[in-house]
């Protein structure tokens, strides 16, 4: 019998207009008469990522009621903020795949992924300049800041296996809830009241919060054919995330230290046995608990938003975020 929930494409479908317009200005506002940005640039957006952050500003300020052109620049400029985090985060974690593909860095080398990042946060504020609106200045000004905030704890917290989970919650809440929140929030804000402002921001962290979540555990469950990055990269990196906190507190001793010894040096030479431990603590139920948690939240935040396609649309994204292969 064939699946009849809800799925990615059905929630696009619902506004392939306002995408496809998103789209043409992301490509209009990428061109520079510098040849290596137009092509760095180009092949970052087109790397087959989802664009989920833009798809939030667009289905926010549907279920808002807004029926202007204004939400198709603020979906770009979230849109162009998260590349250049992505363009930035790649040479710090000096990543060679995303998406199933080489990453900009692999291919072109630091300097110019570092530079084109710094090119598309500019071009975003000029973008934002041309929206004329001193609020939605101050939300992005204040989201960038705390992307910033949000990398440098991540950086801090490397090779450190004894965080307690409470400081990984606040390094994904900065480096990665944050910016889903503004994209909702940007969308209300387009209302005439904002009266769903607040409710759109909560539903967005906690999307983001569920989305990280899934993320994190995803590294050590997927294969790098269908997640696009190497499985294990987090702990190549060592990045002590909620999988292996998890394991490292519900496992004996030993196995305890055989992670917390992974974490310490980046080193993943006993992947295999790690993977098992994680699937053997009760890591991967713990993990997809408290993402369902942050999902739930998202979909109580929105609850009082009008019962229209575009609420429902974002209440199955919340559901979807939790069923991800990659």
């Amino acid at each position: 019998m064939p699946n009849s929930g809800p799925t990615f494409t059905a929630i696009k479908e619902l506004i392939q207009s306002d995408i496809d317009a998103t789209n043409q200005l992301i490509y209009n506002e990428l061109k520079s008469d510098v040849a290596l940005i137009n092509q760095l640039g180009f092949y970052i957006v087109n790397s087959g990522g989802k664009r989920l952050r833009p798809l939030l500003v667009l289905l926010a300020a549907n279920a808002c009621g807004y029926r202007g052109e204004q939400h198709h620049t603020l979906a770009a400029i979230i849109e162009f903020i998260h590349t250049a985090t992505l363009l930035h985060d790649d040479v710090v974690d000096d990543s060679k795949l995303r998406r199933g593909e080489k990453t900009a860095n692999a291919l072109f080398g630091n300097e110019a992924s570092v530079l084109t990042g710094d090119f598309l946060y500019s071009r975003a504020f000029q973008m934002m300049v041309r929206v004329d609106s001193m609020a939605v200045m101050q939300l992005l000004a204040d989201t960038t800041n705390l992307i910033a905030e949000g990398e440098v704890l991540q950086l801090m917290n490397v090779n450190e296996p004894d965080i307690a989970e409470q400081e990984y919650y606040e390094v994904i809440r900065r480096k990665t809830a944050i910016l889903f929140a503004a994209a909702c929030e940007l969308g209300a804000m387009l209302d005439s009241d904002s009266t769903h402002r607040s409710a759109l921001h909560d539903y967005g962290l906690n999307l983001g919060m569920a989305f990280q979540v899934v993320d994190d555990l995803l590294d050590y469950l997927s294969d790098a054919q269908t997640m696009g990055k190497n499985v294990g990269d987090d702990l190549a990196e060592g990045k002590p995330t909620l999988p292996l906190m998890y394991a490292m507190a519900n496992v004996e001793n030993a196995d305890a230290q055989l992670i917390r010894d992974a974490i310490l040096a980046g080193d993943t030479t006993h992947l295999e046995q790690i993977l098992m431990l994680i699937q053997q603590s009760g890591a991967v139920d713990y993990c997809r608990a408290k993402a369902l948690e942050f999902a739930n939240a998202a979909k109580a935040a929105i609850a009082d938003l009008p019962d229209t396609p575009f609420r429902k649309a974002l209440f199955d994204l919340a559901d979807l975020s939790l069923g991800r292969s990659a």
